[in-house]
């Protein structure tokens, strides 16, 4: 292995010390703490990993959970009540309604019940509408941690106060992102935009997609196949960051980068586990935190 590993678990970890100062700071200034509320629906076994392991992190930094299980069997008037009563709760600064839901329910309809205020994962319409049309608002947590991930591939020793990188200005280098859904596809492409990359998007309807993966600086994976990208595809010094992560028959977690080729072109790549996971579950403490802040009116 020839690339840089990009180790998520690390880079949250720094991110994490910061938050805690944060939130201590925050709690002497308000004599309160940021709250986050976690709408579960059903018993998936990952999803229910994922938000034991959202609640551990939340407790870590000083923010307060907030958890509503709800059997597989719900109505959407159940989730509705759930959502709603987590809306009035000035307690609760993010809510989290764990994806995915059950098939009978409509994903969409709920998460634009969701305050957009109290949107900690960034995706309901009018935030995803704030960052289309490039003005503040809060942003999907994946694709925010996949941009710092690439911050620190691009600046490794550049490290500043708790982990810190700057932010990269990718001026003149092309990414190209696998995958359009607008949990990962569609949000990180435009965050991508704002750093003056040029982008391409590529799914499952375009043609030649080896072709334009292999041109690319940058390439975000985010189709959910599992080692899909192939290492012959990667142009020499790219960096990849693989947000994807599938079970083999053989119970292995891969992403959807072929891993072992890939490391032997990329100049940096991030590992399934232990990659972008982690960010995900830090940026949405941090939407968390900066949500509580914009209620109280504070600027840093």
């Amino acid at each position: 292995m020839n690339a840089m590993l990009i180790s998520g678990t690390e880079v949250g970890k720094s991110i994490e010390s910061r938050l805690k100062l944060e939130v201590d700071n925050l709690k002497q200034r308000t004599n309160k703490v940021p709250g986050l509320g976690v709408i579960l629906v059903g018993d998936n076994p990952a999803s229910k990993h994922y938000v034991a392991n959202k609640e551990r992190v939340a407790a870590r930094v000083g923010v307060q959970s907030f958890e509503k299980l709800l059997p597989a069997n719900s109505s959407m008037e159940d989730v509705e009540k759930a959502i709603v009563e987590f809306n009035k709760n000035d307690a609760i600064d993010g809510i989290l309604l764990q994806l995915p839901v059950p098939a009978h329910l409509d994903s969409n309809k709920l998460l634009s019940l969701i305050l957009p205020e109290k949107d900690s994962d960034g995706l309901h319409p009018v935030n995803q509408g704030l960052l289309a049309v490039g003005r503040p608002g809060i942003r999907p947590c994946t694709p925010l941690g996949a941009l710092k991930l690439i911050d620190v591939a691009l600046a490794p020793n550049s490290k500043g106060v708790n982990g810190d990188v700057p932010q990269a200005d990718l001026s003149g280098k092309k990414a190209v992102v696998i995958g359009r859904s607008i949990l990962v596809g569609k949000p990180v492409a435009t965050l991508l935009l704002e750093r003056n990359a040029t982008v391409t998007i590529v799914h499952s309807r375009t043609k030649n997609i080896e072709a334009e993966v292999a041109s690319a600086d940058i390439v975000v994976a985010a189709l959910g196949k599992a080692e899909f990208v192939k290492g012959s595809w990667i142009k020499p010094g790219a960096i990849v960051i693989d947000v994807g992560i599938n079970k083999l028959a053989d119970g292995k977690l891969v992403g959807d980068v072929d891993f072992e080729d890939a490391s032997k072109k990329a100049s940096a790549i991030t590992p399934v586990p232990g990659g972008v996971g982690p960010m995900t579950v830090i940026m949405l403490i941090q939407n968390t935190v900066d949500n509580f802040k914009r209620k109280h009116g504070i600027k840093s």
